[in-house]
């Protein structure tokens, strides 16, 4: 049995968190770390989940010795903070995305575990959505022959909510960034169009970062002003294409423990796959949607502690998308001295 406990009890936990680990008999959650001015007016959804401990003192979850792992689901700003604590106090850890503020802050983190011979490892847990998990079995079968270009899309249509500050890059692209990143790693060449629609050199709320690999091209684009549903996916390759509209999220309950289904999504929603096979014969097909479970890092991480087993998140990748992430911030905040220059 894995024994873990919570840090926060926001929007993360109660839906891509607790929802996904009730189906794990090897994994119990223990209790969950709550500020005191974090309770005021919001204790009611704690009895919804009678069986888990909340605390207001975080030196209990660090004292109590069944607690083997703490998961750190707070704002970023904080995470480096608890994160050196949890490690301290010999516990593992696993943390929101973004990892830390910065490489040299998530660096910092990686150093103190590895000297105190544990596990800390960045929540990636979207590279488990039903949608990104379809595109993977799609290209490892390798119909599409040669991949040429993958766009992902992940957008939104909330132009009123177009505000001043950098939210969008490490809030929304950070997920679609390290799923690609975790198939084809390190490119030889990033292209960044990160700028603002209303606020320019102060927001982002466009982003259109190209990341290149030879013959390859993948395209992360996030928006909050598309208005029509586009493709999460599509893939181009020099024997056919795929697309493949979102899975989506499960639905989240306002009056109680948010419940997940593990079945396969309608029909109507399946990916579609056009190729010519090496035999000069066309193919078009429906490809049967796999099936969103956050749950399976939790896996992949019990078998890294329990077991010795490589950690499913690597601590270069997790570096390597925070570089990303800043410099598209860095592009972003650039994006208006580039504008004046061309007016």
């Amino acid at each position: 049995m894995l024994t873990i406990a919570f840090v926060g009890f926001g929007n993360a936990v109660v839906n891509y968190h607790l929802p996904y680990l009730e189906r794990r008999e090897n994994i119990k959650v223990k209790s969950i770390f709550r500020r005191e001015e974090d309770r005021l007016g919001d204790t009611e959804r704690e009895t919804w989940y009678p069986s888990i401990q909340f605390t207001t003192n975080f030196q209990e979850v660090l004292d109590d010795p069944e607690i083997e792992l703490v998961v750190i689901c707070t704002h970023v700003d904080s995470h480096a903070y608890y994160a050196k604590l949890a490690l301290e106090n010999n516990k593992h850890i696993l943390v929101e995305k973004p990892f830390a503020s910065s490489v040299d802050e998530a660096k910092e983190i990686f150093d103190l575990a590895k000297s105190k011979g544990l596990i800390a490892m960045a929540n990636q847990n979207r590279r488990f959505d039903g949608d990104f998990l379809t595109l993977k079995k799609v290209i490892e079968s390798g119909v599409l022959g040669q991949i040429i270009e993958i766009q992902s899309h992940y957008d939104y249509f909330q132009p009123q909510h177009i505000q001043k500050g950098f939210g969008l890059i490490h809030g929304l692209a950070v997920h679609t960034i390290d799923q690609l990143y975790s198939l084809f790693g390190e490119p030889k060449k990033i292209h960044y169009d990160v700028r603002s629609v209303y606020h320019p050199g102060e927001s982002d709320d466009y982003v259109d970062i190209d990341f290149h690999y030879g013959l390859l091209k993948t395209t992360v684009k996030c928006s909050l002003a598309v208005k029509i549903n586009h493709p999460k996916f599509v893939v181009h390759g020099d024997m056919g294409s795929f697309i493949k509209y979102s899975s989506g999220h499960q639905k989240k309950n306002p009056n109680g423990p948010t419940q997940v289904t593990f079945e396969t999504e309608s029909e109507s929603n399946w990916g579609q796959l056009s190729y010519v096979d090496t035999n000069g014969v066309e193919h078009n097909e429906h490809v049967p949607s796999e099936v969103t479970d956050y749950g399976i890092l939790y896996e992949k991480l019990y078998k890294s502690i329990k077991l010795g087993d490589e950690k499913p998140v690597k601590d270069e990748e997790v570096l390597a998308v925070l570089k990303i992430l800043n410099d598209g911030v860095n592009a972003a905040k650039n994006a208006s001295n580039k504008l004046e220059c061309s007016l």
